[in-house]
């Protein structure tokens, strides 16, 4: 148990960080929720006028924020999905023992350290139906019967940035993934090839119970990630119907439309929707962390 001391000298030492946090995102935050229950222009931020929820009445019968809201959904189940299966797997694989894994270990991780945004720029030139490199190389091998505009086509557009997004954040899933890996004691191994137990009974019985709390940290991560995501989508196709995600479609009422009251609004629904994920997984991480 801590002391009276020991407590105010821990206050103390994390007062400075707080009024960091408080002066950087406190006044921010309290900002946009203040905005959100006005009629503001951002040339006539001065003047506005209070509407109440008016804007959030809105939210909720607006078409656009409906399919921005079931896209983001869509990106998220389907990216953090694919990167928890793919990362798990290469974390398995770098976990082992063989000639290279330094160098393998290294070079996994370099998707992961381009910029979205160069990497975001280089996937749209490489999926370009006229002059991409899949498209080009897919059509040698007959894999594709004719170029495919992947970025122009409704139905193509979202599972190509989906793909984008796994090939970047993968390795970020395995890096987790890899340092829960490396903290199983191995002798738990060996006593289960003494007991005759084969790999895949290992993963199931003791991998996998072992290494949930760091798959359920790499989930939150990713999933809180994937929630605002902004930056792959808007470079590699902008305002699109098909792709928009609600971080898209904010900067789009905000910035194009200059409406600071309803891009508000959207900025505290997507902080609610996140919220609301973070009590889910933080429920459930509860659940994970009990051995009764």
């Amino acid at each position: 148990m801590l002391t009276v001391r020991q407590t105010r000298l821990a206050w103390l030492l994390v007062l400075p960080t707080l009024l960091v946090v408080v002066l950087v995102a406190g006044y921010p935050l309290a900002q946009v929720f203040y905005y959100s229950f006005f009629k503001a222009d951002i040339a006539f931020v001065e003047r506005p006028e209070f509407v109440g929820f008016e804007n959030y009445l809105f939210l909720l019968r607006d078409p656009d924020f409906r399919v921005a809201f079931w896209n983001t959904l869509k990106f998220t189940f389907w990216s953090v999905s694919l990167e928890t299966i793919l990362g798990l797997a290469i974390a398995l694989i770098v976990h082992s023992n063989f000639k290279g894994r330094g160098l393998v270990r290294t070079a996994i991780l370099i998707p992961w350290a381009i910029p979205t945004v160069v990497s975001a720029k280089m996937w749209q030139w490489m999926l370009n139906d006229i002059y991409g490199v899949v498209n080009v190389i897919g059509t040698k091998l007959g894999i594709l019967s004719t170029k495919v505009a992947f970025l122009a086509n409704p139905n193509l557009v979202l599972p190509a940035i989906i793909a984008v997004d796994v090939w970047k954040t993968t390795p970020f899933m395995a890096l987790l993934l890899l340092a829960g890996l490396q903290l199983i004691p191995s002798d738990i191994y060996e006593a289960a090839d003494i007991d005759g137990a084969s790999k895949w009974q290992q993963f199931w019985t003791l991998t996998l119970p072992l290494l949930t709390p760091a798959l359920v940290v790499a989930l939150i991560f990713r999933t809180l990630d994937a929630l605002r995501v902004f930056d792959v989508i808007f470079v590699m196709t902008g305002v699109n119907t098909a792709t928009k995600s609600l971080a898209v479609y904010n900067r789009q009422t905000l910035i194009d439309f200059q409406d600071l009251g309803y891009g508000s609004a959207i900025s505290v629904a997507i902080l609610i929707i996140i919220m609301i994920f973070v009590v889910l997984y933080m429920r459930f991480v509860g659940g994970v962390g009990r051995h009764d």
